[in-house]
């Protein structure tokens, strides 16, 4: 059941992508010829005005074709004013870019209903104090909570260790409360270097401290929930963007590219954890596909972006015969990339080694 439950959440992501091509298409006036729910055969197909609206054999995601997309379409008899290639740049630009407009915006209305709902988190309460560190030289206890550091107050673990991480060699003034009792100390996080997730070198403030077991759900308001839900998606965004520039430098291992069977092993895996976590991974696979996307590489959304924007600066379209060339190195590189990615998930299996 919980590979179905991924199967679907693919689908569902690439058809909201589509979505967004079809919806602002229609906005600005393309005449759209086919809007399909899934891919291949048809199973069944009905015209609403000049739009077929198909169910294809195969549920995963769907496409849109508009009039006058491609170079080579057959467009005798159509308005011209309702071609796609006869729009102006700022037209095309926006039904391009609405497939990851989509799925961006389906990120930040999952993470809303994510922080309606409430996020588990640990409480900033110890649950083991590490010998020979600043933890232990300023009597901090296990079981002690860490209500306030430098007057904030804390809600959660994740608040606390961010606070102390950067406030390497800064001493930092921490209130506690011990049983019933509740007092102020100063401590001083020692700089270490550990690794980030990008596995690199950084420095950060330690005091020598694990949490407890307890755990709490921090629920915002409607507007808190807009406003964290903005800012969750804008960080996955950058950290994505992030992993990426960091595989192009070799800073990140090739192996850590996934394919299709990683992602269904990853959602299958949240769906196990409960509906919460299943929704965030939703979120996260809707903003990383919206970034992909948007990569300038031909024949994905970003390379006919690049081309609108040589359109622009030139002041005439690219070539026909630049862009085929252009789209036969961008496929082959595509595919390149496929073929990389499902011999890394098949290695994951033979070896066994564990998915992230």
């Amino acid at each position: 059941m919980s590979i179905l439950f991924a199967i679907l959440l693919f689908g569902f992501l690439i058809f909201i992508h589509e979505l967004g091509h079809f919806i602002f298409a229609k906005m600005s006036g393309v005449r759209v010829l086919k809007f399909s729910i899934g891919f291949g055969p048809k199973v069944i197909g009905k015209n609403i005005g000049d739009t077929e609206y198909l169910i294809s054999a195969f549920p995963l995601g769907g496409y849109v074709q508009m009039a006058g997309e491609n170079p080579e379409d057959e467009t005798e008899g159509e308005d011209p004013k309702r071609l796609y290639k006869n729009q102006p740049i700022h037209k095309r630009a926006s039904i391009i870019f609405a497939g990851s407009l989509f799925n961006f915006l389906t990120a930040v209305v999952i993470f809303f209903f994510v922080f309606i709902v409430g996020v588990p988190a640990l409480l900033p309460v110890i649950g083991e104090v590490k010998p020979d560190m600043p933890a232990e030289r300023a009597t901090l206890l296990k079981g002690d909570r860490i209500l306030e550091i430098d007057g904030k107050p804390l809600r959660d673990w994740g608040e606390m260790t961010r606070k102390i991480h950067g406030s390497a060699d800064k001493t930092i003034n921490m209130k506690v409360q011990r049983d019933a009792e509740i007092f102020t100390i100063p401590i001083t996080p020692e700089s270490r270097t550990v690794k980030n997730i990008f596995g690199e070198d950084v420095k950060v403030g330690l005091i020598g401290v694990k949490p407890s077991e307890e755990t709490t759900k921090i629920r915002e308001g409607v507007l808190g929930s807009i406003k964290n839900a903005f800012l969750r998606t804008w960080e996955i965004s950058s950290l994505t963007v992030t992993g990426i520039i960091k595989l192009i430098q070799g800073i990140l291992p090739g192996d850590t590219i996934g394919g299709p069977i990683l992602i269904f092993q990853l959602a299958e895996r949240q769906a196990e954890a409960g509906v919460l976590n299943f929704f965030v991974f939703a979120a996260v696979i809707s903003i990383n596909l919206a970034i992909l996307n948007l990569l300038p590489i031909p024949v994905l959304d970003g390379g006919h972006l690049l081309f609108l924007g040589i359109e622009a600066a030139k002041g005439k379209p690219v070539s026909e015969k630049t862009m085929a060339i252009a789209q036969r190195v961008g496929i082959a590189f595509i595919l390149a990339l496929m073929v990389f990615a499902f011999y890394n998930d098949i290695a994951r299996i033979i070896t066994g080694t564990p998915i992230p």
